[in-house]
């Protein structure tokens, strides 16, 4: 278990204390293995507040780069030394010595020391293919070459985390000198010895089986770096906690060269509430789901949706018999709290929808709506009539809750569009054009007609109707188009075929999805901009004139 990890309210140090190896500690590698994922990008500005949040989180050790290895890490180093960090101790990574190079003249293990973090990782071949076929050199000479660079960082003053390179691979194939690689990092004086599934295709029955044969030859304390090749990162991290593992590596949302590592959100998780192992503060482990939207949002990307524990899917319910289940008791088809992470249940509506879904979103919406309302009815049949035109109200709630207010006679349009037309235009081999919307739109018995220009038609169609609308309600321009997307829901007819467009608007205090259907795509983009401003309008109290 691990021990109170609450810091003095207002208290700050430079320098926190090393982890207890008796205890499950985490060791984040977001900004260094997480960084040699495709596509995955950090600046410097990036790295800082990743750091930052770890620190927040309680994560105990923060993998910050390997230094020396280019100019942005080394600024990295540097910088880091100066954050008040509470809690996270800074790690810089390397490798053992070159084969041939001394300890005291090897430039990696320079680089380590130059970083001046109180803590650095090396790591070593565990696998007798590695020493023979890609570094040529023996097995001894292997040995020694792991022996000498950890000593030479203990003698350094330096925490020593050993990273086992390939063990499970090497324990596969020749167990005595995988074991054996462990032996010299332990008689270095490594603090850590991690065992690494580097290429991700160890079994998790491999995992407990090695991890149980190196608990029983070496003292230092041992770790799992799991990758995902296989999808059984986590569990191959939580598989060796059970055999002995006191150390867990991880990147937040799996992030990671080609399938990416262990998810640490998921690993916290799972250890904090399937486990009894509580590695963060209650108050942080409900901070989940915002520390993994917080990463993918300076990805630039969004977090998916399907994501264990923190995914907008992973608590929400479309069936009609798993809903009326969940109001009963959410234990039924949920296993844990969402809250707990940070998350939220969800119901779904679509063609699956029962009364029970209709019932429970009312009840989400303030609606009042009794199961035996006629207006469920109405709803039920209104809703897979609209699916089987090509609506979906999975990604585009605002529009669905507009809907069920409209059949109670709870909700009134804030206004109507008379009309519209829009013009495009291309000069040359410009790919861009210009476009020109026309609309006239009417709030109660006033008309404001207006036109404006757009990079696009659905663009210009945007500014114009926010153009007019501003005359009646300044509100609208807060609103933010986050997100736009185009499908096309049957090719038989070729061009003319039906399109469902879906959008994502934004205010700086909340977000919401919205959706329209049409052969014609403007048409299309035109229901759901209005079901967007409609609804801004609805949430931010604005009464229709």
């Amino acid at each position: 278990m691990k021990a109170d990890r609450e810091s003095p309210e207002g208290s700050r140090s430079t320098s926190p204390e090393p982890a207890v190896p008796g205890t499950v500690t985490l060791y984040d590698t977001t900004l260094r293995d997480g960084s040699q994922s495709e596509d995955i990008h950090f600046t410097m500005e990036d790295k800082i507040r990743v750091v930052e949040e770890l620190d927040r989180l309680g994560i105990d050790y923060i993998e910050g780069g390997w230094p020396g290895a280019n100019p942005k890490d080394i600024e990295f180093f540097r910088t880091v030394g100066n954050l008040p960090l509470k809690h996270s101790r800074i790690v810089a990574f390397g490798s053992t010595r070159k084969s041939g190079n001394s300890t005291q003249n090897d430039p990696v293990l320079k680089a380590l020391i130059d970083a001046g973090t109180k803590v650095v990782t090396i790591f070593g071949k565990s696998w007798s293919l590695h020493v023979e076929e890609i570094l040529g050199i023996t097995r001894e000479a292997n040995l020694q070459m792991i022996r000498e660079s950890v000593d030479f960082l203990k003698q350094s003053g330096r925490e020593v985390v050993y990273d086992a390179e390939h063990f499970f691979d090497g324990f596969r194939e020749n167990p005595d000198f995988a074991l054996e690689t462990l032996h010299a990092a332990n008689q270095g004086g490594a603090d850590w010895i991690v065992l690494c599934d580097t290429n991700g295709g160890a079994m998790f029955w491999e995992v407990d089986e090695a991890f149980r044969a190196a608990a029983r030859s070496i003292e230092s304390p041992l770790g799992i770096h799991a990758h995902n090749d296989s999808e059984l990162a986590v569990a191959n991290s939580l598989v060796a906690v059970r055999a002995g593992a006191r150390q867990i590596h991880g990147t937040l949302n799996g992030i990671g060269e080609r399938c990416g590592n262990a998810n640490i959100i998921s690993v916290i998780a799972n250890l904090s509430l399937k486990m009894g192992i509580p590695v963060v503060p209650p108050r942080e482990l409900a901070r989940l789901r915002s520390i993994a939207s917080f990463l993918s949002e300076i990805q630039n990307r969004p977090l998916p949706k399907n994501q264990p524990f923190v995914g907008e899917s992973a608590f929400a319910h479309k069936a009609g018999v798993h809903v009326h289940a969940i109001r009963k008791n959410s234990r039924a088809y949920e296993h844990i709290r969402p809250e707990s992470v940070g998350n939220a249940q969800r119901i779904l509506l679509s063609e699956h929808s029962g009364r029970s879904n209709l019932i429970e979103k009312a009840r989400q919406y303030g609606i009042p709506m009794e199961s035996d309302s006629p207006d469920v009815q109405k709803l039920l049949t209104t809703l897979k009539e609209l699916e089987h035109e090509g609506y979906q109200f999975e990604g585009a709630e605002a529009s669905f809750e507009l809907l069920m207010r409209s059949v109670s006679g709870s909700f009134k349009p804030f206004f109507e569009v008379d009309f519209f037309h829009v013009l495009m235009e291309q000069k040359g081999h410009d790919p861009e054009g210009l476009s020109e919307a026309t609309i006239r739109v009417r709030v109660g018995d006033r008309y404001e007609h207006t036109a404006d220009l757009g990079n696009g038609p659905v663009n210009a169609l945007d500014n114009a109707l926010r153009k007019a609308l501003l005359a009646f309600y300044p509100e609208v321009a807060s609103i933010t188009l986050l997100d736009y997307k185009v499908r096309v829901l049957t090719g038989n007819h070729g061009t003319a075929s039906r399109v469902r467009v879906l959008i994502e608007s934004g205010t700086p205090s909340m977000k919401w999805g919205t959706v329209g259907v049409s052969e014609n795509v403007i048409a299309a983009s035109l229901l759901a901009l209005k079901d967007s401003i409609d609804y801004c309008l609805l949430k931010t109290g604005v009464r229709p004139l």
